[in-house]
């Protein structure tokens, strides 16, 4: 046997010169075959069965384990290339290697080597586990079960685990939850919950302090656009298990925070804004909800047959490189007037004298550009994609303080429908009757259907009725914010979400 001190293992591990060098080396058993392993100083298990085979702790391994006289290394690889391939490409699967030292007392020096490495890499040990068991197909619970409690287990992941009761739950929880007991929070659900957690850590007295624990997203709603954007930005499918394992991993990445206000009114929104189209799509198609993913595509085209345009206005500060768009105005206070509201709600406002200002931008000297209507679609996205299914800004990014600006002023319906065609892919912004720019703050002042004036809109963030005009789908219904002029701005990289890394 070939060996270093187990005690300088942490300190050669950071010596990038010679990343290759053994660490530990050894003969052991491997299916019935005497094969030298060696743990390399960049974490690689190497050996030979069949052909030089290799094993990342980093980029593969959950954990191990003692068998008897064996060690059970339990990983996640790409699905069908074994626990040798590196592409990430496909869907994690779980693989196990087995290995039996041959020399006596060297199973505990692997185990120590391993271990050493292992908690090294700063992986997450204790996490607060949130479940919505009513969201999209009503699966979270049992894809909790089956796939995210035996990955988390593998990985020696200490987790509690609540599910949600009624709308809003998350977020009272995040409000009140001893953060100090848990290296981060996780959402099995759709983006709702993850809009509520940050909606309760920015709620807190403590909410500077609290607002930096990781979120992680675990896919298990209608939509999961925040998980989709994370693993499509390093080619990975929107798995389950791919999301878990980037959650063990331990990788962070920052995340911007738009802050949409109100009067005294404000909320924190991660993930989009939109008004005309595809709000009424979103929120709209929710009566056809038995169709499955279907009723997007089914009510998207009802949409488009039956267009309806909105009066309103836009005003924007153009990052730089999009001044072009629009025409300059200056900025003009809110208004406290409703235009056309539906049941205003203030059972759960967030005051601005409470928690997180919101951003610190004097609004007033900025250079501002305005579209005026009339719209057939308004978007505001914070990250590439709004759905499984939707690519809605290709180039948006986690943390670049922008919003991307996605406008559909006049647009005929056959190009329409071409157009959300191609929605899927991103093509949609190549479009002559897309204007696409980022922006980095945002005015909404929302009007009334150009054929119904006696009707409004509906503004929809994070895929939940934010506002509702008057005339509108479920107008009965209590909804946050007035029907009326709504101010954005934006926090950049104001939290943080587990992300996986290539």
């Amino acid at each position: 046997m070939d060996r270093v001190d187990v005690d300088s293992f942490s300190t050669n591990m950071n010596q990038p010169e010679n990343p290759t060098e053994p660490v530990f080396s050894d003969q052991v058993l491997v299916n019935d075959i005497v094969t030298r392993l060696t743990l390399t100083l960049d974490g690689e298990l190497r050996w030979t069965d069949n052909g030089q085979r290799r094993l990342s702790l980093e980029k593969q391994v959950l954990g191990f384990v003692i068998e008897g006289d064996k060690i059970r290394v339990k990983a996640m690889v790409d699905n069908g290339l074994g626990i040798f391939g590196f592409s990430h490409t496909g869907a994690r699967v779980r693989e196990d290697f087995i290995f039996q030292p041959l020399h006596d007392g060297y199973k505990m020096l692997w185990c120590q080597h391993l271990r050493n490495y292992l908690d090294s890499l700063g992986r997450p040990k204790r996490l607060f586990v949130l479940v919505n068991p009513y969201g999209g197909k009503k699966s979270a619970s049992k894809i909790f079960l089956d796939v995210v409690k035996p990955l988390f287990d593998a990985a020696e992941v200490q987790i509690t685990v609540q599910e949600t009761k009624y709308q809003l739950h998350a977020k009272e929880v995040a409000n009140s939850l001893d953060l100090t007991k848990y290296d981060g929070i996780v959402c099995v659900s759709g983006d709702g919950i993850l809009v509520e957690v940050v909606n309760g850590l920015l709620g807190r007295e403590d909410w500077s302090t609290a607002i930096k624990i990781p979120i992680g997203m675990i896919p298990g709603g209608t939509e999961n656009g925040m998980v989709k954007s994370t693993l499509a930005s390093v080619g990975e499918p929107c798995t389950a298990a791919n999301a878990v394992f980037a959650i063990i991993r331990g990788h962070k990445c920052s995340l911007d925070v738009a802050t949409i206000v109100q009067g005294e009114t404000k909320f924190f929104s991660v993930l989009m804004l939109a008004w005309g189209l595809i709000a009424d799509i979103d929120i709209e198609s929710e009566k056809y909800r038995w169709m499955g993913s279907a009723r997007i595509d089914f009510y998207a085209l009802q949409r488009v047959i039956n267009l309806r345009k909105y009066n309103g206005r836009i005003s924007f500060v153009p990052a730089p490189g999009f001044e072009s768009y629009g025409h300059p105005t200056s900025y003009s206070a809110q208004s406290d007037g409703e235009q056309g509201t539906c049941n205003p709600s203030q059972e759960h406002p967030v005051h601005i004298q409470h928690g997180y200002p919101g951003a610190d931008v004097d609004l007033k000297n900025l250079s501002w550009r305005t579209f005026s209507g009339p719209f057939v679609s308004i978007w505001l996205h914070n990250v590439p994609w709004g759905g499984e299914r939707t690519m809605a800004a290709p180039d948006a990014k986690f943390s670049d303080g922008c919003l991307d600006l996605i406008v559909i002023k006049q647009c005929s319906k056959l190009s329409l429908m071409s157009l959300l065609t191609k929605v899927s892919n991103g093509g949609h912004i190549k479009s002559p009757d897309v204007f696409y720019l980022k922006v980095k703050a945002f005015i909404l002042d929302p009007g009334q259907r150009t054929n119904e004036p006696a009707k409004g809109g509906i503004i929809d963030v994070d895929g939940e009725v934010l506002a509702r005009g008057r005339g509108t789908y479920m107008c009965d219904k209590k909804s946050l914010m007035n029907y009326s002029k709504l101010e954005i701005t934006v926090d950049h990289g104001l939290a943080t979400l587990f992300c996986p890394q290539a």
